[in-house]
């Protein structure tokens, strides 16, 4: 088997496959992570296993516990069994720290373990108060820009019509992190990119990704943007972001309470950001409690972020290049609330 070993500001994985178009995605999302293979210990081990699923080997009486679009969730013995409509199969022994996808689709065992491990580093940053916001978030001049905008709202477009921009960092296309000051980190992966834009990137640098429950998708890989990415910002601007039918970007000041309930929304409950939700719901009480403390620690990053960012409204017509035109040239003015020298963080 092939190893790959990635650190994700202190949660370090290690993953294995024979399989390499499954191991290569993994290593293309999330090589700003990526660490020298080492034999130290880990806090996580993931296996991709292209085979057939061995049903026939776990209990036949087992009751599914949760249910989601993309697969079945039932538990044995401390063990976490996903069933994707029997095209793949994983086990989560958290004992173990160990999570096994077997399945002859390499499809499913990239995004199987892609999303396992999305949820898992989720968990793990909460636990070390450092939060997801499902925004688009860019540095400009050193201060944070974060775009609030719903699945399929455009932030992965609006983030690729920013690149255009040599002023214009990336931290995140659709989750930085926010600490308890509201300091900004990167967590790049890749970009979406809508059909269309083919013939202004190397084809090399486009991938195809089947998904179960959302349909195929175009990304752009990290490495197309690697050297655009910073690793962290201070605060700057929050916006709205809204969709219009017209060809206009218009911006205008939102209030503090506006920007709240928006912050609420992505980052405290982190409605679009993908949580695992079939790997939590079935620990009982204690973990209700737990969850209780990660909104709580949630909302105060989210409010110290706010406290010394500029909230706006961001309401984007249907050109995309006036978009991202508008949006940069207002960064490029807009006033800075702190000094660039209070900020500073290890990646």
């Amino acid at each position: 088997m092939t190893t790959l070993r990635i650190d994700i500001y202190g949660y370090s994985v290690v993953l294995r496959s024979a399989s390499e178009p499954a191991l290569d995605g993994l290593a293309e999302d999330f090589a700003f992570f990526r660490r020298p293979e080492s034999p130290g210990p880990c806090e996580l081990t993931i296996e991709l296993l292209e085979e057939d699923p061995a049903y026939n080997e776990l209990p036949q009486d087992l009751v599914a516990s949760v249910y989601t679009p993309r697969n079945v969730s039932y538990t044995n013995q401390g063990l976490t069994i996903l069933d994707y409509s029997g095209r793949a199969l994983a086990i989560h022994d958290p004992a173990a720290k160990t999570f096994r996808v077997f399945s002859r689709s390499v499809d499913l065992l990239y995004e199987a373990a892609y999303l396992f491990l999305l949820s898992q580093a989720g968990e793990f940053l909460d636990s070390r108060r450092l939060h997801r916001v499902h925004a688009l978030g860019v540095s400009v001049a050193g201060r944070a820009a974060l775009v609030l905008l719903p699945m399929g709202g455009g932030k992965s477009t609006l983030g690729y019509e920013l690149l255009r921009y040599p002023e214009v960092e990336i931290l995140s296309d659709d989750s930085p992190l926010i600490d308890a000051r509201g300091h900004v980190r990167a967590f790049p992966l890749r970009i979406g990119v809508l059909p269309g834009f083919e013939g202004e990137i190397p084809e090399s640098q486009l991938r195809f990704i089947r998904r179960m429950e959302f349909g195929p998708k175009l990304a752009l890989n990290y490495s197309y943007f690697a050297r655009r990415v910073v690793p962290h910002a201070q605060p700057g601007c929050v916006f709205l972001g809204h969709r219009s039918l017209g060809t206009a970007c218009v911006l205008r000041r939102a209030t503090r309470t506006q920007a709240l309930r928006a912050m609420f929304v992505n980052c405290v409950v982190g409605l679009g950001l993908f949580q695992g939700m079939e790997f939590v719901f079935h620990r009982g009480a204690r973990e209700v409690v737990a969850k209780a403390a990660i909104a709580r620690s949630r909302l105060k990053a989210a409010r110290a972020l706010l406290r010394r960012s500029s909230p706006y409204h961001l309401v984007l017509g249907r050109d995309p290049r006036e978009n991202g035109r508008v949006l940069v040239e207002f960064l490029k003015k807009s006033p800075s609330k702190t000094k660039r020298t209070d900020f500073s963080l290890a990646r």
